[in-house]
């Protein structure tokens, strides 16, 4: 069933302090799918896209408003988040009470995504916006403002995977996301078979919503990937 809902209206705010620190989900799932660079995608777009769209969902997990089970969403609390774009998503679920299927919303959400959450880290001062191409062929880009800040989530997680370190719930769900939108490959290239089955056995052992969202991202994910390479 295709989800329609009206978008909110919301101002774009001024650009912040370049050294704005991301503690969001999606933003951080963003740092590790770009080049700290470069801010080339790590992943083909529609993994990325659905893995954004994810972030944002367990970015309301997280925030009490909303839980995951058997493949579907319920809205747990209407009020409104401190931050815009969990507001705009917020506002979607909850103005479509009929559609509650996670893979439905996982398709509906990735459509603007990136968009969206790339907006909300350039607000901050997480991203610059960056001229490339030739004469009439000039495209916008975004490149992360510092490395060290776009870098950090990616050499936290792969550093405490490859030592088996204990993960906090931020980071098991980061990692969850890295595992089933396949970014785990570049995260942990080079690294044992033992490691790999430790961030499998952390992703398992994550809360049952958060194990309910993961399975329905593989899913979508999945099946993009047969499509991308066919």
């Amino acid at each position: 069933m295709r989800v329609q809902p009206a978008a909110p209206q919301h101002h774009v705010q001024a650009v912040g302090n370049a050294s704005a620190r991301s503690t969001l989900l999606a933003n951080e799932f963003w740092f590790m799918a770009h080049d700290d660079q470069t801010g080339r995608p790590r992943l083909f777009e529609s993994a990325l896209n659905h893995g954004l769209a994810a972030a944002l969902l367990a970015e309301l997990y997280g925030e009490g408003r909303i839980i995951f089970k058997q493949g579907r969403i319920e809205v747990l609390q209407p009020w409104p988040p401190r931050d815009w774009l969990q507001h705009v998503v917020l506002d979607r679920l909850i103005a479509q009470p009929q559609h509650s299927d996670t893979r439905t919303w996982l398709a509906f959400l990735a459509a603007s995504a990136s968009e969206q959450v790339t907006t909300r880290m350039w607000q901050v001062g997480l991203l610059r916006q960056q001229q490339v191409g030739r004469l009439w062929r000039h495209r916008t880009i975004h490149v992360p403002t510092d490395m060290n800040v776009a870098a950090s989530s990616w050499a936290r997680l792969s550093v405490d995977l490859r030592f088996t370190r204990r993960l906090n719930s931020f980071d098991v769900v980061l990692a969850g996301l890295a595992l089933h939108t396949q970014l785990d490959t570049a995260l942990l290239d080079g690294a044992s078979l033992a490691v790999r089955t430790h961030l499998r056995q952390v992703v398992a052992q994550a809360p049952p919503p958060v194990r309910d969202l993961l399975a329905d991202v593989s899913s979508v994910v999945g099946g993009s990937v047969l499509s991308h390479r066919t």
